[in-house]
């Protein structure tokens, strides 16, 4: 089986020498070239035709968001953008994915970073996965102009209605498939939203106003001790789990824990156990693309209690790790390509809400 030909594109003599070491670790790849800016990323690019690219985003001449729009116009190789873990960095990032990177992976100490050793798994898991799905067609769907939600008293009334929750678990190009997903969600619906992306913590709050700009319901990065309401997606905030709790007095509320120790923190399989012990039945399990199995035991978990699950199809995923897992174990009610899902939402949804509450296991505070 041959190698994964790489080509690296960094302004960083250092960089280039550490990402070269950790690509030459690795059995599956090959570094085909290196390139110091974003005119030499495009044009060793276009004389090498690597599989995939490692980008960094701040060169100097032409920086790393033209190089990725020139190299994804002329249907070269994936690109794997290499960001700066700052604010500015994370919006950048975000750009990118929507323009059409794979996905990206942080400098752990900003512009050069001497531990990249720390993210050489997940760099390499990166472009494996890039190389194989190939570039990724990004669906320009119009997007919902959110309006201001109204006061807590203007809302429409939910009575004799099942508390539902909608628990969303996804990975590996999750930002870009939840730009097409969340805005088609309305801002009056019947359940509330929970979260998990996988992502570095200094990212999350960036990436849930950014959310929270373009879709039409509400979007906040969830907080210890926030009241739970319908019509709101929770995101988990970095580095904590995203946790429910049922207090005496009914009201559901976030919690943030660090605990259990999970290879991700936050956990889509410890968010939606939670979920499901306060929402019972009234769950919605979804499972989105990504690498690895996370999410894909409470799946079938939720499917046992007599909720509902959706998983994304292989059609869409950017990476049919998750969703696959969930589905061969028996956990995905219906399987459906990304612009499917919302429509799949809101019918579980409206199902579920209607229903008459099961037994529910209720944690309370």
């Amino acid at each position: 089986m041959s190698k994964i030909r790489v080509l690296v594109a960094d302004d960083s003599a250092l960089m280039r020498q550490t990402l070269k070491r950790i690509i030459g670790d690795s059995a599956d790849l090959d570094l085909v070239g290196l390139a110091r800016d974003g005119d030499d990323a495009i044009a060793k690019a276009r004389e090498l035709r690597p599989d995939v690219i490692s980008m960094d985003i701040n060169m100097p001449k032409l920086d790393g968001i033209s190089a990725l729009q020139q190299i994804l116009q002329e249907k070269i190789c994936p690109v794997v953008m290499v960001s700066s873990l700052t604010q500015q960095g994370a919006v950048t990032t975000f750009e990118c994915l929507e323009l059409g990177a794979f996905d990206f992976v942080g400098k752990p100490d900003g512009t050069v970073s001497a531990h990249m050793r720390g993210v050489a798994e997940e760099l390499v898991a990166k472009l494996k996965a890039a190389a194989s799905r190939g570039i990724v067609s990004r669906s320009q769907r119009s997007r919902p102009v959110r309006q201001p939600n109204p006061p807590k008293a203007e809302r429409p009334a939910r009575q004799n209605t099942r508390p539902t929750a909608v628990a969303i678990g996804i990975s590996t190009g999750g930002p870009a498939t939840l730009q097409e997903v969340l805005p088609q969600l309305p801002p009056d619906l019947s359940a509330s939203v929970f979260l998990v992306q996988h992502m570095p913590p200094s990212f999350m709050a960036s990436f849930a106003r950014r959310l929270n700009d373009n879709c039409a319901m509400r979007v906040v990065e969830a907080a210890f001790g926030m009241l739970v309401e319908p019509g709101v997606c929770y995101v988990a905030p970095g580095g904590r789990h995203l946790c429910v709790d049922r207090k005496m007095t009914g009201e559901i509320v976030i919690r943030t824990p660090t605990t259990p120790a999970t290879m991700f923190m936050p956990s889509v399989n410890v968010m939606m156990e939670s979920v499901l012990k306060v929402y019972g039945s009234g769950t919605i399990g979804v499972l989105m693309t990504g690498i690895g199995d996370d999410g894909a035991d409470q799946m079938v978990a939720i499917k046992q209690a007599g909720g509902h699950t959706i998983a994304e199809s292989e059609q869409t995923a950017v990476v049919f790790g998750m969703p696959r897992e969930a589905i061969e174990r028996g956990g995905a009610c219906v399987v459906a390509p990304s612009h499917q899902v919302p429509e799949e939402i809101l019918k579980a949804v409206r199902r579920t809400s209607l229903c008459p509450p099961a037994s529910m296991n209720t944690s309370r505070s």
